[in-house]
């Protein structure tokens, strides 16, 4: 009897994402139309950046879908807890850092690797520093940027990116924490 409930749960879960990515999708579309035909003039241009982009989306995302096999196959969740879970600390941190440096590509790639992390159980404060680091740090960037703007601008941007990742993910994790119990408490009032 559980069973059953906990699976019109999970059905009806999936549902409401569904129904959301084709609202998303829809909204898209339609602003998209929208601002078109305010803007007939850009119409060629539009298409042929959006034909540009889902030319590189169909190139990557076959590689990124066999890498997010490889991790989910190879790396165990109980490995994911330990190094990048919640009680992690500064290695944690660190590995984030180091993980989210170290590839180059969109940041779109990223997305599908955070989810993968966050099922497996990796705190919510180290894939926000995973994604930052991703977005704002590359070992290749770092070389053109000490070439181009030297050793003191270079260590100073990265000193304070890596602050500044660390407050925004810690601060990210606290305020997702502080609204999931006051729901919790809200829910439990109205049980009474």
């Amino acid at each position: 009897m559980m069973i059953d409930s906990v699976k019109k749960q999970d059905g009806k879960k999936q549902r409401r994402v569904l129904i959301r990515g084709y609202a998303i999708s829809a909204v898209v579309l339609i602003a998209a139309a929208i601002i078109l035909w305010i803007f007939p003039d850009k119409t060629e241009l539009a298409t042929t950046t959006a034909r540009n982009y889902f030319l590189e989306m169909i190139k990557i995302l076959p590689a990124v879908m066999v890498i997010m096999g490889l991790f989910s196959v190879f790396i165990s969740k109980k490995q994911v807890v330990k190094y990048m879970g919640k009680s992690s600390g500064v290695k944690g941190i660190l590995l984030a850092i180091f993980f989210g440096a170290l590839p180059t590509g969109p940041l779109y790639i990223a997305f599908p690797l955070a989810v993968a992390l966050r099922k497996k159980g990796a705190s919510v404060s180290n894939i926000v520093i995973f994604l930052s680091a991703w977005a704002c740090i590359k070992i290749p960037q770092e070389l053109i940027e000490l070439q181009f703007m030297g050793i003191k601008f270079m260590a100073a941007r990265l000193v304070l990116t890596i602050i500044f990742m660390v407050i925004m993910g810690l601060f990210i994790e606290r305020t997702i924490e502080w609204t999931d119990n006051r729901r919790i408490g809200v829910s439990q009032e109205v049980e009474k």
